[in-house]
């Protein structure tokens, strides 16, 4: 069951159009990518969803009814420009920010020491942001944007200005948020967690949404005729009537090897000759990652 759709969306600003009849489901309690180069158009996709502007044309879906201004409390959204006031206390500031999505004071308060211990910043309640690293700043906004438990989460590069350790802590709060029932949409130019987190994805380009589907589909339709083989020793196996070579590299006394199919070979013809050059460990078609797509999808356009 879809819990957001957005049907045909368009909108102009001074004349130019920066969504051209964009329409996307987003399916309940999945993550959802929303991507594409600066300038796409995602950012005002983001903000008609988030009702802090409204479409031209086209219309907006939550749980199949219209989009309402009073829907906006089921909304959870984290912007790429974060805005945290500098000279107030961390702990008073996110209490603010509790308030005005409806909780009372105590049952904020509340959430909020669970919160700061579970990301382990309890300490800072007192301080002024400004004493925060862009870190620890971070952590506070995540946690404010969550923080009302709303049915749909919008996260516009959240792993910006983490180090490897405390993206992975937030990566992995992403999905413990999806297993207990939110919906997802997460903006981002880091492909790789595209590839870890999303289950569907729409990229968008000059205004326009070019490719939408499964991570794994794409990947698939978008794979060349190539598989990655791994052979015991040092092999060596030579180009055929049946593959090429088109790369390889030799690590911990294996070799992995990069062939690409000619002729329509098939699989066991070319597993039976390259059974010749010693024990395969693995074989497995290469699918291009999200980023070569990405790439690929959008310089075609060019």
């Amino acid at each position: 069951m879809m819990l957001l759709e957005a049907k045909n969306v368009s909108k102009q600003y001074g004349g130019q159009t920066v969504l051209d009849s964009v329409s996307m489901a987003v399916a309940q309690q999945s993550i959802y990518g929303l991507l594409g180069p600066n300038g796409a158009g995602k950012t005002t996709l983001i903000r008609i969803i988030n009702q802090i502007t409204g479409p031209d044309s086209g219309e907006l879906l939550l749980d199949g009814k219209k989009l309402a201004p009073e829907d906006v409390v089921n909304i959870g959204y984290l912007p790429e420009e974060r805005g945290l006031y500098k000279k107030m206390k961390v702990g008073e500031q996110a209490l603010y920010f509790a308030q005005l999505k409806g909780l009372t004071c105590s049952e904020a308060v509340k959430r909020l020491r669970y919160w700061f211990g579970k990301l382990d910043i309890a300490g800072w309640w007192d301080k002024k942001v400004e004493e925060l690293s862009k870190g620890m700043a971070q952590k506070v906004q995540f946690i404010i944007t969550v923080l009302h438990e709303p049915r749909l989460l919008i996260f516009d590069e959240p792993f910006s200005g983490f180090d490897p350790v405390n993206a992975d802590i937030i990566r992995n709060e992403i999905l413990l948020l999806r297993e207990k029932g939110a919906t997802i949409i997460f903006s981002t130019h880091n492909m790789e967690s595209v590839e870890a987190l999303c289950d569907n994805i729409t990229l968008i380009d000059r205004s326009k949404a070019i490719l939408q589907g499964s991570v794994g589909d794409i990947r698939n339709k978008w794979a060349a005729d190539e598989y990655d083989v791994v052979i015991d020793g040092d092999a060596n196996p030579e180009n055929s009537s049946l593959y090429s070579t088109a790369g390889k590299s030799f690590e911990g006394g294996q070799s992995h090897i990069r062939i690409r199919a000619t002729g329509g070979a098939g699989t066991n013809d070319m597993l039976y000759d390259l059974m010749k050059h010693g024990s395969i460990v693995s074989f497995r078609k290469a699918l291009p990652s999200m980023n070569e797509i990405f790439l690929r999808v959008v310089q075609s356009r060019s």
